[in-house]
């Protein structure tokens, strides 16, 4: 239980630090990762690729976290739940730079990741305001 509630602390110390920055989005992406041995490099250059390719279509990139003492994921990334619109024209991008996309993309993604999970949530808020909305309606 304690490595959750370390992680439920770091995710509302991100969100915190991140409200500056992200108050206009309702729903984020929070996805957590723990890569498979050997696979880092490997994987952030994945990710970098991506990155790259949402910039291409106007998309903005996700925060990173890089894991130092505690549970056992390596990285956590917030970004924002993209569009239907958006992820298309990322899947365009990403082709246009040769990058694999759909299914194939989706194999090439699991040979870096030993384990990961997504999680949508809102915020970032502040605990009154979570409060304040908890008491609405």
């Amino acid at each position: 239980m304690r490595p959750l509630l370390r992680l439920l602390f770091v995710l509302a110390l991100v969100s915190g630090a991140w409200a500056t920055t992200a108050r206009a989005q309702d729903q984020q992406l929070i996805s957590i990762y723990r890569i498979a041995p050997g696979q880092h490099m490997a994987f952030l250059q994945f990710m970098a690729d991506g990155e790259a390719a949402a910039q291409d279509a106007g998309v903005p990139a996700p925060q990173w976290f890089v894991h130092h003492n505690g549970d056992s994921w390596d990285y956590l990334s917030i970004g924002p739940d993209l569009t239907d619109e958006q992820s298309e024209a990322v899947d365009a991008a990403s082709r246009a730079r040769g990058l694999k996309t759909g299914g194939q993309g989706a194999i090439e993604f699991r040979t870096f990741v030993a384990w990961h999970t997504d999680t949508y949530v809102g915020g970032p808020m502040t605990a009154a305001e979570l409060l304040a909305d908890g008491q609405s309606d």
